[in-house]
């Protein structure tokens, strides 16, 4: 099975918040907006983010008033550190200050106004080293 389109959805107390986040900082445009439930996608992309008001019936009895758990949404830009600039110029919280990691990644967490943890990642280059340690590269 091949997905015709990749969707995350969070659910949120203030979905309007929510919403307003990811188009504000991460350029996502409004496909649908119900009140209780909005889609947001990228022009053609074959992906979206969907915000569902907290408690809603139509999420599974049981997961209604979860907290985010256990997931993270991780956003891939071009120039993480301005992105991260403007995030926190703009009062996002940050709960991992910019950090460079071996394999190959710069990155900060910040979390969305529901609470949900948010990798905003670019990618580096690998350290040689750290990469024969664990077997990804010859020699």
């Amino acid at each position: 099975m091949i997905p015709t389109v990749f969707s995350a959805t969070v659910l949120a107390d203030d979905v309007a918040a929510t919403a307003g986040f990811y188009i504000r900082h991460f350029g996502f445009e409004t496909r649908i907006d119900i009140g209780w439930f909005v889609t947001l996608y990228h022009g053609d992309r074959p992906y979206e983010m969907c915000v569902l008001q907290r408690g809603h019936d139509s999420a599974p009895e049981g997961f209604r008033a979860a907290a985010p758990s256990g997931v993270i949404i991780g956003f891939m830009v071009d120039d993480v550190d301005a992105v991260a600039a403007r995030l926190a110029a703009d009062g996002v919280p940050v709960v991992t200050p910019m950090r460079d990691e071996p394999w190959g990644q710069r990155h900060t967490f910040v979390t969305d106004p529901a609470g949900t943890l948010i990798d905003v990642v670019q990618v580096t280059t690998p350290d040689p080293d750290w990469l024969r340690a664990h077997g990804l590269a010859g020699g």
